[in-house]
């Protein structure tokens, strides 16, 4: 079976994830200079399984049509790019979803960086959540991240400053 599409640019297939693309997942997340961005304590993927139940997790998750963590496929050659998200924030009283703020992110195996997949998948998933109703969508990114903050830039989002409102941790805030 296929993976549902949940949209597609000109370069690009944002797709639920499917078991096969576990390979991929570990290769990416297994990285350093990707996991070093994400979470409040930045961790690599250590071992193969861990990547299958990353993506069991993605995909019970993407149930509703509007959020999710999807993969980013390039048109041309079927490989896996990385990963695009439009999520619900943390509420920050509780660490639990909040309904009203919602995330836009990407996260790119290093063999598809520069070549603006992230800008593109990112601007498509925004303009999904905008179809969809949402007014606004935020972008935290890590400080000293300087590439996520350009594609930040990229997309014309306006910088809010810097908080520790979500992930404990001090982050670049955007708005579009």
């Amino acid at each position: 079976m296929n993976p549902k599409v949940v949209y597609e640019t000109d370069r690009l297939v944002v797709r639920d994830w499917a078991d096969a693309d576990g390979d991929r997942v570990f290769d990416i997340y297994r990285r350093w200079e990707v996991s070093r961005w994400l979470g409040a304590e930045p961790r690599v993927m250590t071992d193969r399984g861990a990547a299958t139940r990353l993506i069991e997790r993605w995909n019970e998750r993407n149930t509703d049509p509007l959020y999710g963590v999807w993969a980013v496929e390039e048109r041309s050659t079927g490989s896996i790019a990385g990963t695009v998200l439009l999520v619900p924030l943390p509420d920050p009283s509780d660490g639990t979803q909040s309904k009203g703020e919602i995330e836009v992110g990407w996260h790119l195996h290093p063999d598809s960086w520069g070549r603006g997949l992230a800008t593109e998948a990112a601007r498509a998933a925004i303009a999904h959540g905008f179809r969809a109703g949402l007014d606004e969508i935020y972008a935290v990114v890590r400080p000293d991240n300087h590439a996520s903050l350009a594609v930040c830039r990229r997309l014309g989002m306006r910088p809010l400053g810097r908080t520790r409102r979500w992930y404990g941790a001090e982050l670049e805030s955007f708005v579009t």
